[in-house]
C-alpha cells in the first residue's frame, strides 16, 4: 500500500512540475504569424479588448494566457501601432507592448507643397473628406495663429513628422499647425509687410524660382508692384485659381487660366490674393521679409533653371523671345539614349 502511495506522489508532483515547464514553452514558441502584422493600440484600448484583438488577428495563441500575464505585470497599455515579425513569440509580443515600441511612421512635409500635395501625402493617416474639413476650420486658421485666415494654405510648418496609425486625424492636423505657430510664425514679424501677407508675397516667390539667390530678386519685383498698384500677374496664382474651380490638371497656366475671374488669379484682380498658394521656405520667408526692390518690374524663365529679370516691357519681352528660343533649341536637340 505504502508504494502504491508513494507512487501516486511521484506521478503527482512530477505532473504539478509539467505545468510550469508548459507554461514557459507556451511563452516562448514561436508564434502563429506567417507574416508581418501592424496591431493598432487605440485611446482607451483595455488589456482584454488588445488581448482578444491579437487572438483574432492571428499574433498569439492564447487571449487568455495573455490577459493573466498582463494582470500579473500590471501592463500599461501604450497607444500606438505595434508591428509584429512573423513567428514572434508571445513573450515578444508582450515585450514589446509592455516597452512602448512604438512604429512611427516619417512624413515629410516640404516648402512649395500646396493644398493638394498635403492631402496626398496624409492619405494614410487623414481620410480625405477629413482633411478638406480640418483644412477650411477656423479653430485651426486660429491656433496657427492667423484666426482671419480661409484656410490653412501656408500655414504648415516644412518638417518631418513621426506619426502612426493610432493617432486621430485631428491630433495629426492639430501637429501641423502647431509646429507652424511655434517654428514659423515668429519669422513672420518685422518684415515690409504685415506678417500675414508676407506669408503670402514669400509662397509666390517659392512657387516662381527654385533658386534660393533669386527669392529676394523675384519677392522684389512684386513688392514694387504692390507699391504702383499694378497688378502682379503670377503664373502660379492663374494655376491656384484653376485648382480651386476643381480643375486639377498640374500643367502650366492656359490662356484660359490667365483671363479666369478669381480672386486668387493676379492677372484678374489686384494686390495679393486671399491666401498663400503654398508652403514657403524660411529663405522665402525672408526674401518677402526685405525685398530686394529695384527698378526691375518683369522676369521670365531663361530655359536654364533661373530667370532673367527686366525695368522695361520691352527689355522683357526680348527676354521672352530668348526663353522661347531655348525652348525650341532643347525639342530640336537630339535626345540621347
Amino acid at each position: 500500500m505504502r508504494s502504491r502511495t508513494s507512487l501516486r506522489f511521484l506521478v503527482a508532483t512530477a505532473l504539478l512540475s509539467l505545468i510550469p515547464l508548459a507554461g514557459w514553452w507556451s511563452w516562448m514558441r514561436n508564434g502563429p504569424l506567417t507574416t508581418e502584422a501592424t496591431v493598432l493600440v487605440k485611446k482607451g484600448t483595455t488589456i482584454d479588448q488588445m488581448a482578444d484583438q491579437l487572438e483574432a488577428q492571428g499574433v498569439i495563441r492564447s487571449a487568455s494566457l495573455f490577459k493573466l500575464w498582463a494582470r500579473t505585470r500590471k501592463l500599461q497599455l501604450l497607444r500606438g501601432e505595434y508591428t509584429f515579425a512573423p513567428q514572434a513569440s508571445l513573450a515578444d509580443v508582450a515585450g514589446k507592448l509592455k516597452r512602448g515600441e512604438i512604429h512611427y511612421t516619417n512624413v515629410v512635409i516640404t516648402p512649395s507643397m500646396h493644398a493638394w500635395a498635403i492631402q496626398k501625402r496624409l492619405k494614410d493617416f487623414v481620410p480625405e473628406e477629413v482633411f478638406w474639413t480640418f483644412w477650411n476650420s477656423p479653430r485651426l486658421t486660429r491656433t496657427a495663429g492667423f484666426p482671419d485666415a480661409l484656410s490653412l494654405e501656408g500655414l504648415i510648418a516644412p518638417a518631418t513628422y513621426r506619426f502612426h496609425h493610432a493617432l486621430e486625424p485631428e491630433e495629426i492636423m492639430l501637429e501641423l499647425v502647431e509646429t507652424f505657430r511655434d517654428q514659423v510664425r515668429p519669422a513672420l514679424d518685422g518684415g515690409l509687410f504685415s506678417p500675414y501677407q508676407t506669408l503670402i508675397l514669400a509662397s509666390l516667390a517659392e512657387k516662381e524660382t527654385n533658386l534660393p539667390e533669386e527669392l529676394p530678386k523675384v519677392a522684389g519685383v512684386y513688392a514694387k508692384r504692390l507699391q504702383m498698384g499694378m497688378r502682379l500677374q503670377c503664373d502660379p496664382t492663374a494655376q491656384y485659381a484653376r485648382w480651386l474651380t476643381g480643375d486639377l490638371r498640374f500643367t502650366a497656366p492656359t490662356p484660359e487660366d490667365i483671363h479666369r475671374q478669381h480672386p486668387f488669379n493676379t492677372y484678374a484682380v489686384a494686390g495679393l490674393p486671399p491666401t498663400p498658394i503654398a508652403i514657403p521656405s524660411m529663405g522665402a520667408i525672408e526674401a518677402a521679409k526685405a525685398p530686394l526692390i529695384t527698378k526691375d518690374l518683369f522676369f521670365v524663365a531663361t530655359g536654364e533653371g533661373g530667370h532673367n529679370f527686366a525695368a522695361t516691357l520691352n527689355e522683357h519681352n526680348r527676354n521672352v523671345g530668348l526663353y522661347r528660343k531655348e525652348i525650341q533649341r532643347k525639342r530640336k536637340a537630339p535626345k540621347h539614349t
